[in-house]
């Protein structure tokens, strides 16, 4: 009876730790540029913001969602627009996609650090 409520409490725990893990899109990244960009949460979204390069400190984007997909807003930081944007993770590739007009598209894969 004791062995029985022991595992019971250790499975409990275990899944009420599973629900308080971070979402997949948190974490560094290296852009395609070669640059780390760290994704946040703040403020009930997630905040993109580049930790190293020419424009580190910088944010870039915000997005929103859970799971393999996001959307939001991301801003090159070369030329400080802003564009539509959306996210999607597959194992340790983070797919980030810029759109005007939702039809001029373009996109670049992320790496997990």
């Amino acid at each position: 009876m004791k062995r029985t409520l022991i595992l019971a409490a250790a499975m409990t725990m275990a899944t009420a730790a599973s629900s308080f893990a971070a979402e997949p899109i948190v974490g560094n990244w290296k852009t395609a540029s070669g640059e780390t960009a760290a994704i946040a949460s703040c403020g009930g979204s997630y905040c993109i913001t580049l930790k190293t390069g020419k424009h580190a400190g910088k944010r870039i984007g915000s997005m929103s969602g859970s799971g393999e997909s996001y959307s939001g807003e991301i801003t090159d930081p070369a030329n400080d627009k802003t564009y539509s944007g959306n996210a999607s993770i597959s194992g340790a590739s983070l797919k980030m996609q810029g759109c005007v007009l939702k039809i001029l598209c373009k996109s670049q894969t992320w790496t997990r650090m």
